[in-house]
């Protein structure tokens, strides 16, 4: 869904104050937006509320976009776009909701961060292009983290909770894999019809099939954090990233991935009174290790990749120049 760029570029950048500034925005919105659903989901029903969310925000940088001129999505970019975002938004994102209604904010963190780890699977699945070493060794580390998350889940609601969350990682993981196979708007626009057609298509979920209606008006503490995911989550957050993308290497512009789950903990922690056990600290590790793992391999195979491809690059750049 992020343009690609040269590797030069981003190996010429440097942590300058405002690169510093975009990662702390995107550690701290995107490890705070699981506290800010639980705040929502006091009195917000949780696909309506997700639907909501992702309509607004879509809307809303659609509008930028087409102001910016960039061009309207063709019929086809609309249906894989409707498919993408209803894998993710609606998915993924609507999943978290129902699942932090069991579970705690910090759990369903956790459970989000072994996205890479089922991604590095899935890949290989497409595209035959299998995990290496390091990668395997993320994938075990990541259902270690995935059983202790279950395992902290007991057999009550809680585990259910755990299981839902699992599969919202699935679904933002196929979601994701899908998306470099299809054709979709350039850049930005891409999201934005994401998250249009994501939140039209949880929205209609939640009100026909689940039956979700608003009983009663959300309180201010629910609107505020609905607010927060809106403008921090689904905008602020996200152009910070897509600058990182820009404008540092891959791998630190996703290092999110390492980050959130632990900040996600804390601060249910703190706001919501959310118990740390051992468990917890285990699932954490082993989930962020997994991940370090799989960023590793990715890593490896690059280098690789590109070894290759010089001799060939060195035996046609004669050809071009005569």
């Amino acid at each position: 869904m992020s343009g690609t760029l040269s590797s030069g570029t981003k190996q010429q950048s440097s942590l300058t104050p405002v690169v510093i500034g975009a990662l702390v925005i995107v550690y701290i919105v995107w490890g705070s937006t699981y506290l800010a659903i639980d705040l929502t989901l006091a009195t917000m029903p949780p696909f309506l509320m997700t639907g909501a969310r992702f309509l607004i925000a879509g809307l809303l940088l659609f509008a930028f976009l087409l102001i910016r001129g960039y061009k309207l999505p063709t019929g086809k970019q609309w249906l894989n776009c409707s498919i993408i975002g209803g894998l993710m938004q609606c998915g993924c994102v609507g999943s978290i909701a129902i699942a932090q209604q069991t579970i705690t904010s910090g759990l369903a963190s956790v459970g989000i961060a072994t996205v890479p780890i089922w991604t590095a699977l899935l890949a290989g699945a497409f595209t035959r292009r299998w995990p290496n070493q390091y990668e395997v060794i993320g994938i075990v580390c990541g259902f270690v983290g995935v059983i202790l998350l279950n395992l902290e889940g007991g057999i009550s609601g809680a585990s259910k909770g755990a299981i839902i969350i699992v599969a919202a990682s699935l679904f933002w993981s196929i979601g994701s894999v899908m998306s470099q196979h299809v054709e979709l708007p350039q850049g930005p626009m891409a999201y934005a019809a994401e998250m249009l057609a994501g939140g039209a298509i949880t929205a209609v979920i939640g009100f026909f099939v689940f039956g979700e209606k608003f009983t009663s008006a959300p309180d201010a503490g629910a609107l505020w954090a609905w607010a927060y995911l809106v403008v921090a989550g689904s905008l602020g957050a996200y152009s910070a990233y897509m600058y990182l993308l820009h404008k540092v290497r891959t791998a630190l512009a996703t290092s999110y991935t390492l980050v959130t789950p632990a900040v996600a903990v804390m601060l249910g922690w703190w706001f919501l009174g959310e118990e740390i056990n051992l468990l917890t600290v285990l699932s954490v590790a082993a989930v962020v290790c997994g991940v370090a793992f799989i960023f590793k391999g990715r890593a490896v195979k690059t280098k690789t990749e590109e070894a290759a491809e010089k001799p060939a690059t060195e035996v046609e750049s004669p050809e071009r120049t005569s």
